[in-house]
């Protein structure tokens, strides 16, 4: 019985000093119910590691929880989104807080209803290069190089599903943020940024191909835990 007790004791001690750590080394941070430490901001005020965040409904508009990784303030990798009662509703893939790759969004009975596709710039190229169209023609006419910023363009093709049947309702391609029309030379200029050579096609994470064969088939899907990481 004392070298149990001894042994708890010990424990006791290790968690409390853990927890003095924790406190001295983050400004703030949230103790999941797994025990998971999670919402860390440093002490710079950067959000770091695990994150879940909580989005209340709002005008009519349905709430959301999501979670995912933060590096230094920026948003990384996989991004898993869910309604308030749990259920997965999208798949979201980050560079440095800008959506890049496949997303995936799916109905609060686990139907698939849109894939995106988007290409975030390359944080470790500090220039980039823009496409100059002329005037009334689409036509591109010369090329800038300028210095590279935080975005996120539409890039590749889109694709829209009906919930219940899964039939494919609509698919759109863009190049650059411009929505290629059919049977169109050129790409229509909606505005926004340009980036050239990208892949077209939507590239699934292996998250995303997980999850489709693990719930195919089901009409619902019930999240399984807090943060899923």
């Amino acid at each position: 019985m004392k070298v149990a007790g001894m042994y708890f004791l010990t424990f006791c001690c290790f968690v409390f000093l853990l927890q003095l750590s924790t406190k001295a080394q983050y400004k703030s941070f949230t103790i999941s119910a797994k025990g998971d430490t999670i919402n860390r901001i440093d002490k710079k005020n950067l959000k770091l590691g695990k994150w879940v965040k909580r989005v209340e409904d709002l005008r009519g508009e349905p709430g959301y929880e999501e979670e995912g990784i933060y590096k230094d303030d920026l948003k990384e990798g996989v991004w898993r989104r869910y309604t308030l009662q749990g259920d997965p509703i999208g798949f979201e893939t980050y560079l440095h807080n800008g959506k890049d790759g496949a997303q995936q969004y799916y109905s609060p009975l686990g139907e698939l209803i849109r894939e995106e596709s988007w290409r975030g710039y390359n944080p470790d190229a500090p220039y980039d290069t823009i496409a100059v169209y002329g005037t009334g023609s689409n036509e591109i006419i010369d090329y800038k190089i300028v210095k590279a910023e935080q975005y996120s363009i539409k890039q590749g093709v889109w694709k829209y599903y009906e919930p219940v049947s899964g039939r494919l309702l609509k698919t759109e391609e863009w190049e650059r943020n411009n929505l290629v029309l059919p049977n169109a030379a050129k790409p229509v200029v909606t505005g926004g940024k340009s980036l050239a050579g990208v892949k077209k096609e939507i590239q699934k994470t292996p998250e995303m191909l997980e999850w489709e064969k693990k719930n195919k088939g089901k009409k619902k899907v019930i999240r399984d835990g807090r943060t899923g990481l």
